[in-house]
C-alpha cells in the first residue's frame, strides 16, 4: 500500500505571509501515476520535500498509508524514506570519488551489514537498463545525463512502493529521455508503486494517470487521465 493523503498543508519560508505551498486536501491512491507541473516557483520542489519527508511541515499533515510522517523524528523519517521511497532529485546527490555502481549501492550500505550478491546483481542490471554499461567508472567522469540515469537506478534498487522523481528527463536527449520514461512507468506498473513525477516533459505527462498543475503553491488543475491499458 502507498496511499498519500495531504490535509491542510501550508509551507512558508522566512516568515513570508505568502505560502510557498498551500494544499487544503489531496488524495493520491495507491498505484497512481501522477504528473505535477507548473512554472518555476510554483511549489513543485517544496511539494517533493514535504511528501518525501525531507522537510517537516509546521502546518498541516502528510500521511502515507495513515502514517503521519510529520510526527516521526528525523531519524525515523530517514529510515521510513529509505524503506519506502525511491527518490530522484534534480541535483542527483551522487558522491564523487566512487563508481556508478557504488553510488547505486551506497544507500543500502547504511542499512545493511553487507551487500548481498543478489542486490549487487540487481544494481548492475538496473544500470544496464538505464544505459550505463561501465558501472565501475567513477561517477564524476560521467556526463550530466549519465548521472541522471545513475540516480534513477539508485532510486529503483530497493523496489520501493513509492517513487518520487523531480524532472527525471530534464538532462537527457530525446532517445534517452524516452527510455527513462519507459523504465519508470514500467517499474511502477510491475511493482504497483505510486509514481509522482515533477516534470515539464509532455511525453512523461502523457504516460501518467493524473495531471496536477500548481500555481503559486496551490493546485489549480487536477485532471484524471485514466489508467492506460
Amino acid at each position: 500500500m502507498s496511499e498519500l493523503f495531504i490535509n491542510q498543508l501550508q509551507v512558508r519560508f522566512n516568515g513570508s505571509l505568502q505560502a510557498a505551498l498551500s494544499i487544503p486536501t489531496l488524495v493520491v491512491a495507491t498505484g497512481s501515476h501522477v504528473a505535477v507541473t507548473g512554472v518555476s516557483g510554483s511549489g513543485k520542489t517544496t511539494l517533493v520535500n514535504a511528501i518525501s519527508g525531507l522537510e517537516r511541515c509546521d502546518i498541516g499533515q502528510v500521511f502515507w498509508d495513515e502514517q503521519d510522517i510529520g510526527r516521526l523524528s528525523e531519524s525515523k523519517r530517514d529510515r521510513w524514506r529509505a524503506a519506502r521511497i525511491g527518490l530522484v532529485m534534480q541535483d542527483f546527490h551522487l558522491y564523487p570519488g566512487i563508481s556508478a555502481l557504488d553510488n547505486v549501492l551506497l544507500p543500502s550500505r547504511f542499512y545493511r551489514w553487507r551487500i548481498s550478491p543478489t542486490l549487487k546483481a540487481r544494481a548492475i542490471e538496473l544500470l544496464e537498463l538505464v544505459g550505463i554499461h561501465q558501472g565501475k567508472q567513477r561517477v564524476e567522469t560521467l556526463s550530466r545525463g549519465e548521472k541522471q540515469r545513475v540516480a534513477i537506478a539508485r532510486a529503483l534498487l530497493a523496489q520501493p512502493s513509492i517513487v518520487i522523481a523531480d524532472e527525471p528527463t530534464a538532462s537527457l536527449d530525446e532517445e534517452n529521455g524516452l527510455q527513462v520514461i519507459q523504465l519508470l512507468t514500467h517499474f511502477a506498473r510491475e511493482a504497483k508503486s505510486t509514481l509522482i513525477c515533477i516534470t515539464h516533459d509532455s511525453r512523461l505527462t502523457n504516460e501518467m494517470y493524473r495531471h496536477i498543475t500548481l500555481e503559486n503553491g496551490r493546485p489549480v488543475k487536477d485532471i484524471a487521465i485514466g489508467r492506460p491499458l
